[in-house]
């Protein structure tokens, strides 16, 4: 009987070592994906075009870029990950995929495209208190 539970707790140990095991990143470095954390930061928009993500954009589309702090520190890995933001003064949401990275951001903030800033605020407020997370990476609006 000892035989069976000393195969059945490797197997479960064994288990439980592949499933928390870091995803490889896109250039093949392992990174450690954020757990869902709800930041809450500065919003502010700004005029897109080719983004650090390496593709281009047009204001129309809802952009996000992420502190160049957050973007270095997971070697791009949130590229095309798309975010939920809430206006914490008004309560609108919306959502924005991770196309780009902003220098004036600390990690809590982000820089939006203008179509998606006018989802939460008028353009002519210039910046909002909101509250954002990642959504999970196969998550699609």
């Amino acid at each position: 009987m000892s035989r069976v539970a000393v195969f059945l707790f490797a197997l479960f140990a064994s288990i439980f070592v592949v499933l928390a095991t870091p995803l490889p990143a896109a250039n093949g470095t392992q990174v450690e994906l954020e757990k869902r954390v709800t930041h809450v930061g500065r919003g502010t928009w700004f005029n897109v075009g080719l983004g650090n993500c390496g593709k281009w954009n047009v204001d129309s589309d809802p952009i996000v870029a992420i502190s160049k702090k957050r973007y270095d520190a997971n070697g791009g890995a949130n590229c095309d990950q798309w975010v939920e933001i809430v206006n914490t003064k008004n309560g609108k949401k919306a959502y924005g995929k991770t196309r780009d990275s902003c220098q004036s951001c600390t990690t809590e903030d982000l820089d939006m495209s203008p179509s998606l800033f006018q989802k939460l605020d008028a353009l002519s407020v210039g910046q909002l208190k909101i509250s954002w997370h990642f959504m999970n990476k196969d998550w699609k609006p």
